[in-house]
C-alpha cells in the first residue's frame, strides 16, 4: 500500500471509494454520511489545497482521508488534552467497503500521527458520529481518547471528539 497526497487526476476515484464506503455504512444503520456529503467539491478543494491524502494498492484508490491544522468552530468549545493546539486534524477518512478489515484505516492513520512528528507538533483531533461503532471501535483499538461531543449538522445527533497526544 501506498500513501501520497492525492492528485486531480485521482479525484473520480476517490468519489467511487466514498461511495463504496457509504454503501457499507447504510448497510450497517451508520447513518454519519449520504450522497451528499462528502462531495465532489470538498473532495475537489481539498486536492487543491494539497491536504488530501490518498491510500493506493496496486494504484487503485483504496481509502483516504483529509490531514489539515483547522478545526471546525464547534471544537472551540471541546476540552482538548492538548493545550497548546498544536494539532492536525483529520477528516473524511474513509475507506472502500471491499477493503475494511485490511488495515487500510490504520495505516492511514500511523501515516497522520507520523505527519504530526514530522511537522513538530503534538496531537490529532478528529471527530465521528455518535453511531458509528466501527469508527468509534476503531479510535479507541488505537488509543483516541474521547474527549467530548459536538453537535454539527441539524437532524443529527452528536458526534464524538477524539484525540491522540503523539
Amino acid at each position: 500500500m501506498k500513501i501520497s497526497k492525492a492528485i486531480k487526476s485521482d479525484l473520480d476515484c476517490i468519489i467511487k471509494m466514498y461511495k463504496s464506503c457509504i454503501k457499507g455504512m447504510i448497510n450497517l444503520n451508520i447513518d454519519q454520511w449520504d450522497h451528499t456529503y462528502p462531495n465532489k467539491k470538498i473532495i475537489s478543494d481539498d486536492i487543491q489545497n494539497t491536504t488530501y491524502f490518498v491510500a493506493k494498492i496496486d494504484d487503485i484508490v483504496v481509502g483516504g482521508m483529509n490531514l489539515d491544522p483547522h478545526q471546525d468552530p464547534t471544537y472551540l468549545k471541546v476540552n482538548w488534552e492538548d493545550k497548546e493546539d498544536k494539532f492536525l486534524s483529520v477528516h473524511r477518512l474513509a475507506v472502500s467497503e471491499n477493503n475494511w478489515n485490511k488495515k487500510v484505516g490504520k495505516e492511514l492513520m500511523i501515516f497522520a500521527e507520523n505527519e504530526v512528528i514530522r511537522r513538530n507538533l503534538k496531537s490529532i483531533r478528529l471527530d465521528t458520529y455518535c453511531s458509528n461503532f466501527k469508527a468509534l471501535n476503531f479510535y479507541n483499538r488505537l488509543g483516541y481518547q474521547n474527549v467530548g461531543k459536538i453537535f454539527l449538522k441539524e437532524n443529527k445527533n452528536e458526534y464524538y471528539c477524539f484525540e491522540k497526544i503523539i
